[in-house]
């Protein structure tokens, strides 16, 4: 009995200092991560509350607001994130699932061509926007719309891949076909039963581009174009403090809008399953 219970004892002893290693290494991972992304944090809202005589107040926040042309670039970068997200869930939204339901052979190549934005350049990008709009009316191509459309081929990577995980995490087929069965246009299907079973994806999608434009600085500097990126470098190069503290405005706005997707995506999931 005795070699017996020393069989079964020691390999689970084994299985235990794994596990307990591995715990170790999961912490350990997460803690230099966790110190590697927020040392630089906390030592930017630092110097931006700093005040004479080695002091600390809230005074360049204060004035942050009041700085010449903030608000209006922040206002420019809010219009330019809430045009992009309108305008890429219209677009990829319906062909999303249109090659989900009728091309799904084309999935692999119409993703490997979504992606590419992550690899073209931001020079090549910006140039092959100005030459395909060349001669094109002056609301376009001398205002804020050409930057807008440009984001929405940066923004192109991630609502794909997020809308099409969402489709693929639902019968969208049986779902189609009863809609269109019972009668229901493409357009309502999509509206009325699409969509809604799409909800999170379609949040995770919107805040990921608009994540992306409020950050954006390359392409907008580009096309000679001030949103608050472009505008908080310029200050930068005059007062650090001011630029920090706009930095840190923008993270802390997408961290609000990061955390408004995971309210919503819960709510979403909530509903759900009380529904189911």
């Amino acid at each position: 009995m005795t070699a017996v219970v020393d069989l079964t004892t020691a390999p689970r002893a084994a299985t235990r200092r794994k596990l307990g290693r591995s715990r170790v290494v999961a912490w350990l991972v997460l803690i230099v991560s966790a110190l590697f992304f927020l040392i630089p944090i906390v030592a930017s809202v630092e110097f931006s509350l700093r005040g004479v005589h080695d002091t600390h107040d809230l005074s360049t926040w204060e004035n942050l607001f009041g700085q010449p042309g903030f608000l209006d670039n922040l206002i420019t970068s809010l219009e330019l994130a809430a045009g992009t997200v309108v305008i890429t869930l219209v677009l990829m939204v319906p062909t999303t699932a249109w090659v989900h339901l009728r091309l799904p052979r084309m999935r692999r190549l119409i993703e490997a061509i979504c992606v590419l934005p992550l690899v073209i350049p931001a020079v090549v990008l910006a140039n092959g926007v100005l030459v395909a709009f060349r001669g094109g009316p002056s609301w376009i191509t001398g205002s804020p719309v050409i930057l807008a459309l440009e984001y929405v081929v940066l923004a192109l990577p991630f609502t794909y891949r997020t809308l099409d995980a969402g489709l693929s995490s639902i019968p969208l087929t049986t779902l189609v076909e009863a809609g269109r069965n019972l009668g229901a246009s493409w357009l309502t299907v999509l509206m009325r039963v699409v969509v809604p079973n799409l909800r999170t994806s379609i949040l995770n999608a919107s805040i990921l581009s608009a994540a992306m434009v409020l950050g954006e600085f390359t392409i907008a500097n580009l096309l000679l174009l001030n949103t608050l990126p472009v505008w908080t470098v310029q200050a930068g190069q005059q007062d650090g403090e001011v630029a920090t503290a706009a930095s840190m405005l923008i993270l802390i706005v997408t961290w609000a809008l990061l955390l408004l997707m995971s309210v919503f995506g819960q709510r979403g999931a909530r509903r759900t399953g009380r529904s189911s």
